[in-house]
C-alpha cells in the first residue's frame, strides 16, 4: 500500500474488459521530504476519487484482484481509499 495524489485521468476509446466501467487515474506517489520522487503510475479507481485527492493505493497484483473480486484480472494497482488526513509522528 502506498499514499499518492491523483493528478489526472485517462480516457480510452478501447480498453481491456477488466477495465470496463472503471475510471483509470494517474497517481503521483507521496514520499517524505528529501526523498527522490517515484514515477507516476496508473490505477483503477474503486472509490470515486478525483483529481487532487490523496489516496491509498494497493500496488500488488493479487491484492488488487481480490479488491475487484476478479482473480483473473490483469490489474496491478487499485485505489482502495481516499485519505482524509495523515500524520507523521516524531
Amino acid at each position: 500500500m502506498i499514499l499518492g495524489k491523483v493528478v489526472g485521468t485517462v480516457v480510452t476509446t478501447l480498453s481491456h474488459r477488466d477495465y470496463k466501467n472503471r475510471r483509470l487515474l494517474v497517481v503521483q506517489p507521496l514520499g517524505l521530504a528529501g526523498e527522490a520522487p517515484d514515477e507516476d503510475f496508473l490505477a483503477l479507481d474503486n472509490t470515486q476519487a478525483g483529481i487532487g485527492d490523496t489516496v491509498l493505493v494497493n500496488r500488488e497484483g493479487n491484492g488488487a484482484r481480490q479488491v475487484l473480486r476478479n482473480p483473473d484480472a490483469c490489474v496491478i494497482s487499485v485505489i482502495v481509499g481516499i485519505v482524509d488526513s495523515a500524520y507523521l509522528g516524531d
